[in-house]
């Protein structure tokens, strides 16, 4: 600089004072400006935190979680947990550290990540690395891609790197460091596009993804490494430097352009003896002679590294956001619908039609993997523990599905539960889920076939369905069939033996220990003995405790079967040489009418479950106190046989279009037990379909649950009964007639199975027709006792007339219904029922205002007579001497305040299946009343009604078969 001012004419002495002056005004106009890394960091830290708590504002659930998975105790790898876990509880983030130990496996730390990748509320998860000395790089890399992809905000997997790589795709995640290079490089306003760029390392954390990112940029990518000839020209030719080479101080400031852009993402350390670790952290780049050479540079430390963690922040609320969405959306990907012209047998529609793994459909509604039981491809069970995953949501809207009084010609009230669920989610795109029961074995090779419902609106696989499905029903009949066995035998041994030997044989010593069995004490707190030594009882109390006492004469526990038998409705037990001539007349049920399927359809979990099978009465004792199931020692084994069976099924419908999976379970008889599927599976899907706190009324999903037979059977007692044991409110009814049903209720002839059918229901008849709409008018008033909203569903024939359809609408309307509705989905699916779908949504706005018909606290036979009255119409009931003694012996069991469960003909609203329409001035016969106890209701049974169905002259069974090659059922329906 001295020639320099000499030549310039400056002298000496001057120029001696200058020099220092001008060496600095030199080094401030060309020394770089400092990207401050940490400033950035807290920049992106605040804008993190902030939509954190927008979002939470909200969603108030909103919570994003970052699990880092570290095996042993590395004080580097700590060091960078623990500021992961800082930066996440500074933004908002909760923190979940996973410690392994530091000799855990490959496959030990592989099935932890597959835990996280499970739990839905973790947002994202990380894996620190190393994970030690005996994991090979293969190892680790394995680790890496057992992360999901859609948590890994790493972006290490495969999946979001060959993504970053392609310039026709997005990765879900772009790696944390590369990502604070980019970042780092746009807060310098320098363009990326047209500049060219350096890149040296090649690692697939740092350099290969800067590398990729920068090309996405539209820039000129030079990477070079260990092995590049001609470095130092290379970098020479740069407008942008990304250093991640892992050598200190490897760039050097005469290397670069004048105005270069550098990114040292270098963490290297060197001696030096000022510090006091004698180290000193420095970057791949000299800074101080390439700060007087670059126009912007980053500091090391306080460059890429806060920002590293910074983007990790931003990755995981990321992945947060996405999932909710997801979690949140539940739309189910349909199966396309082949409709013909001219309709074909349900099973050969069903047959046709190839249904989705039912494990696809689960992920599809909101079930994660652990929550599914899988039978096959097509059904599987759904673990009960959904319900606690989901308590915060809310609700979706409750429908109950039911009919006119049903005829032989068929109403359709299962094929519009289907149909309107595919409406539903396939047209209208909500979540909807459809919830039926189970059908019989007994109905099904009887007359009235299966359940499925029918054309384009049914169950799949339908011969799965109608046949065993996952065992249930086997699994009541075992149950209840065990109780029954026990209780003869327990009789039995009380006939044939002393109290004293009696009581050992209860009591035995075993390893010269004598113990009660845990159910004992549950008789002993009956009796009010208070003791827990088998020894202490004085023979008095021996005598209590080991005799039950069973009268006969009040024995109203039968065994079934899951098959119409009329010969087994009254049996002679006991007739074999080793019984010693203790004979009593019993009879056989159908399995469906069971008390034990009754209080599998109306549990509320297994312990619920275990507490209402104890409770059944079996009979009474001479004494007059009712005997149950714990009396007798076998709930427990009860609940055991039934322990699978509680779990809801899921299947799907034809379509399985968007929200339209089906949960069958449990199948209780309308006309003997309440007629309606189970609480469980209502709660469940009523959770899939509900919303979180902030949804928009739009998001709302719909349960379609299915009263059996008419409104005045399966809807009272869904109302009655089912929702007084669930707590749950309906929020409408939709209540399915035809044409053909009413006219028939007008007066039509009877119809003959094998004949061909009247012309009256095949041709216009508006006066039969409109007499017969006074029997859905009936069922319309009753709904609303109920204080609930009701559509009618016009489910419509090919013979129908417009003048018909138009007829059943107003007269629906006139007689009180809020929407009425011709819906095609027999014909159409889905799409057929559209309307019908638009005006439940239309209807149901708003909240239920639903409320029960009678208080439980009235008299046994006050409920009994304001069902009959205002449900049937009915002038007043008459008991039985039988069913008199028997309401006394229940009232003083204190049994009076149960519900009551309606035991009668389908067919008419009176006790007389010849009588249709709206029958007036009849008086309800009461032949007995049972208790049921553990499933929580009496019901007296009205009339001749039987509870074993028998087979008539023509079954169903005579065309059912298998095809000899392919296995297939034939002829079902």
């Amino acid at each position: 600089m001295g020639p320099l001012l000499a030549r310039a004419g400056v002298p000496y002495y001057m120029a001696a004072r200058l020099r220092p002056i001008i060496s600095q005004l030199h080094r401030t106009m060309s020394s770089a400006k400092l990207i401050d890394g940490t400033a950035v960091a807290k920049s992106v830290r605040e804008d993190v935190a902030a939509r954190i708590s927008s979002f939470k504002a909200k969603y108030p659930r909103f919570q994003p979680q970052l699990a880092i998975v570290q095996a042993g105790e590395r004080p580097d790898s700590t060091t960078y947990v623990r500021m992961k876990a800082k930066a996440a509880e500074e933004v908002g983030i909760e923190f979940h550290h996973v410690a392994l130990p530091a000799a855990s496996t490959v496959e030990e730390v592989i099935a932890t990540v597959k835990q996280l990748n499970d739990n839905e509320n973790v947002s994202g998860i990380l894996v620190q690395l190393p994970l030690g000395d005996h994991v090979t790089p293969e190892g680790e890399r394995l680790v890496t891609e057992a992360v999901s992809p859609e948590k890994d905000i790493d972006g290490f997997h495969a999946y979001n790197i060959g993504h970053l790589s392609s310039r026709a795709s997005e990765p879900l995640f772009a790696p944390c460091t590369p990502s604070a290079v980019i970042r780092l490089l746009e807060s310098t306003n320098v363009p990326l596009s047209g500049a060219n760029a350096v890149v040296l390392g090649r690692s697939d954390i740092v350099g290969s993804p800067v590398a990729s990112m920068l090309r996405n940029r539209d820039a000129t990518v030079t990477q070079c490494h260990s092995r590049t000839k001609n470095i130092e020209a290379i970098i020479k030719n740069a407008d942008i430097i990304v250093a991640a080479i892992g050598k200190a101080q490897f760039v050097q400031g005469s290397w670069l352009k004048p105005g270069a852009v550098v990114i040292d993402v270098g963490i290297n350390y060197i001696p030096d003896s000022t510090k006091k670790s004698g180290q000193r952290l420095v970057g791949d780049v000299d800074f101080t002679s390439a700060s007087e050479v670059a126009s912007h540079i980053t500091p090391v430390p306080g460059g890429v590294g806060p920002m590293t963690v910074a983007m990790l922040m931003e990755n995981t609320l990321k992945s947060a956001e996405r999932l909710w969405e997801k979690q949140r959306q539940r739309k189910v990907k349909p199966l396309k619908l082949n409709i013909l012209e001219k309709v074909p047998s349900d099973i050969e529609i069903a047959m046709a039609q190839t249904p989705k793994r039912i494990s696809d459909l689960a992920l599809e509604i909101g079930l994660l993997p652990d929550e599914l039981e899988s039978y096959g491809k097509y059904k599987a069970k759904v673990e009960l523990s959904v319900l606690e995953r989901l308590a915060h949501r809310k609700n979706g809207k409750y429908i109950v599905i039911s009919g006119i009084t049903p005829t032989p010609l068929g109403e359709g009230k299962s094929t519009t539960t289907i149909g309107l669920a595919q409406a539903l989610g396939a047209e209208l795109g909500r979540p909807a889920f459809a919830c039926v029961r189970q059908p019989s074995q007994g109905p099904t090779f009887g007359i009235k076939g299966g359940a499925a419902g029918g054309g384009y609106s049914q169950v799949i696989p339908m011969d799965e369905f109608n046949l065993h499905l996952t065992g249930d029903i086997h699994a009541v009949t075992a149950a209840n069939n065990l109780l029954a066995a026990a209780l003869d035998a327990r009789m039995f041994h009380e006939a044939t033996q002393s109290d004293k030997a009696l009581y050992t044989r209860l009591v035995p010593t075993k390893k010269g220990k004598r113990e009660f069995a845990p159910l004992m004490f549950k008789r002993l707190q009956k009796l009010g003995i208070d003791k827990t030594n088998p020894n202490d009882l004085t023979p008095e109390e021996i005598t209590r405790f080991a005799r039950l006492d069973v009268d006969p004469a009040t024995i109203t526990w039968n065994r079934v079967m899951d098959t119409n038998d009329r010969f087994l409705r009254k049996i002679i037990v006991g007739k074999g040489p080793a019984e010693q001539g203790h004979e009593r007349e019993t009879g056989f049920d159908i399995a469906v009418a069971s008390e034990c399927m009754a209080v599998l359809a109306l549990t509320t979990g297994l312990e619920d479950m275990r507490t209402r099978l104890g409770a059944m009465v079996v009979a009474t004792s001479k004494q007059g106190q009712p005997i149950t199931a714990d009396d007798i020692g076998v709930s427990g084994a009860l609940a055991v046989l039934l322990k699978d069976a509680i779990k809801p099924n899921l299947m799907q419908t034809l379509q399985a279009s968007a929200g339209t999976p089906v949960f069958v379970h449990a199948g209780p008889f309308a006309n003997i037990a309440h007629g309606n599927s189970s609480i469980l599976a209502d709660q469940i899907a009523l959770k899939l379909a509900g919303t979180e706190e902030g949804d928009s009324p739009d998001r709302v999903g719909y349960v379609l649950t299915e009263g059996g037979f008419g409104a005045d059977m399966g809807m009272e007692k869904f109302c009655n009964i089912k929702c007084r044991v669930s707590g749950l409110k309906p929020d409408g009814v939709v209540i399915v007639a035809t044409t053909r049903a009413l006219k028939m209720h007008g007066g039509g002839p009877d119809v003959t199975p094998g004949k061909p059918l009247h012309e009256t229901y095949t041709k216009e008849d508006l006066v039969i027709l409109k007499e017969g709409c006074k029997n859905l008018v009936k069922h319309i008033q009753n709904s609303r006792k109920f204080g609930i909203k009701v559509v009618v569903a016009i489910n419509q024939f090919s013979s129908d007339t417009a003048a018909e359809l138009a007829l059943v609408r107003d007269e629906a309307l006139a007689g009180g219904a809020d929407a009425a509705v011709v819906s095609n989905h027999w014909a159409e699916g889905g799409a057929g029922a559209r309307a019908l779908a638009e005006a439940l949504v239309a209807t149901c706005e708003g909240s239920s205002q639903f409320k029960f018909l009678y208080d439980l606290n009235l008299s046994i036979e006050e409920k009994i007579s304001i069902i009959s009255r205002e449900i049937y119409g009915a002038d007043g009931i008459e008991l039985s001497p039988l069913a008199r003694t028997q309401v006394d012996t229940y009232t003083k069991q204190g049994y009076s305040n149960l519900t009551i469960c309606m035991a009668k003909t389908q067919y008419s609203f009176s006790h007389d299946p010849k009588l249709k329409g709206v029958p007036t001035g009849f008086t309800i016969p009461i032949r007995e009343v049972r208790l049921s106890a553990g499933a929580g209701f009496l019901y007296p049974i009205l009339g001749d009604m039987a509870t074993m169905p028998g087979l008539g002259t023509r079954p169903g069974f005579w065309e059912v078969g298998l095809d000899p090659v392919t296995g297939a059922v034939q002829g079902l329906f």
